[in-house]
């Protein structure tokens, strides 16, 4: 359940885990996501999946998206905002062709968890299937061109 979109006000108009990002972060610095409360949740309007064309294949027979090999191991599909999507591409999807990134409307994912990853940033971690109801487009995510791949613009 998401919490709700309140939060009671403290001194200086902010709840205490925005002053805590100010301190993190600099009195200045603007965080990249709308934070709901006094919950680790972050709101953004889609979330993406890089996936094969095999693994999205299998998805549209069965209906829903049941994730990777690496996201049954750990438990939940692994999805990352379109700002952590170049360095999910590099660290995990180095040297593989053929992907696609699928985009999916993050806003319908009743199971969909921000947890600290990677160098302890939030990233989405969707603890159920993804019905394919709540996929906004899947396009051919480009392959590398000299160790370099283009993921820019999703």
């Amino acid at each position: 359940m998401w919490p709700a979109r309140s939060s009671p006000k403290t001194a200086g108009g902010a709840t205490p885990l925005q002053r805590s990002f100010a301190l993190i972060l600099g009195q200045n610095a603007t965080p990249r996501y709308r934070l709901w409360g006094e919950f680790k949740a972050c709101k953004v309007a889609i979330v993406y999946k890089i996936c094969s064309r095999a693994q999205w294949q299998a998805a549209e027979r069965e209906g829903e998206f049941r994730g990777s090999p690496a996201d049954a191991r750990d438990g939940f599909i692994h999805f990352s905002t379109a700002a952590q999507l170049p360095a999910t591409a590099e660290k995990h999807f180095a040297h593989q062709t053929g992907l696609l990134l699928v985009a999916v409307d993050a806003e319908v994912l009743r199971d969909l968890r921000w947890e600290p990853s990677r160098g302890g940033e939030l990233f989405p971690h969707l603890y159920a299937p993804v019905p394919l109801s709540a996929v906004l487009w899947v396009r051919p995510l480009p392959d590398e061109v000299e160790g370099r791949r283009d993921v820019t613009q999703p």
